[in-house]
């Protein structure tokens, strides 16, 4: 059997912002992805993209997205929506040595999968606008492997189960007042 996982290298662009808090000096988040970007290790050193008036934007490292045919259903649903997102996964981290706080973990382009992330608690999601490039890569992964699975309507218990209904009881029944 041909294995149908593609992988597509993503540079992640972090923005660091100064913070209008007075508990925080700065925000990160996430603005946008590169496809195609050169291979830079999350957890080394970033390379700068630009200082403007309030922050700085970074190359903070290259994860590849990894496409699979069960998510099929997942990326049809992003790739629907007015704007199609690729959702980045960011890790916290201790903050030794002048490091931001949090590094790019993971990508991914299917909406469920980024919710089991920010579900978890330990990860937070952040969605960018998906470049033309992975629209069309993306695209071009569904018409090659997804297929409909027929739905199939779940049959109801027999009629025996269903007049006593779907729990019993182990004490025996009470008289009612009226008897």
């Amino acid at each position: 059997m041909i294995s149908t996982d593609v992988r597509l290298p993503l540079g992640v662009v972090l923005e660091k912002r100064e913070s209008r808090s007075r508990w925080l000096d700065h925000v990160w988040r996430a603005v946008e992805v590169l496809p195609g970007a050169p291979q830079r290790d999350p957890l080394g050193d970033w390379v700068s993209l630009g200082v403007f008036d309030q922050g700085e934007r970074f190359h903070a490292g290259t994860l590849d997205l990894e496409l699979t045919r069960k998510m099929t259903d997942g990326y049809r649903s992003n790739i629907s929506q007015r704007t199609p997102s690729v959702y980045v996964v960011l890790r916290q981290r201790s903050t030794k040595g002048g490091q931001a706080p949090l590094y790019p973990f993971h990508v991914t382009v299917c909406p469920l999968e980024a919710e089991f992330y920010a579900v978890g608690g330990e990860e937070s999601v952040e969605d960018v606008p998906m470049p033309e490039e992975v629209i069309g890569f993306v695209e071009d992964y569904i018409r090659r492997y997804h297929e409909e699975l027929p739905f199939h309507k779940r049959k109801r218990g027999s009629k025996e189960r269903a007049e006593k209904g779907s729990f019993e009881s182990s004490q025996p029944e009470r008289p009612r007042r009226d008897e």
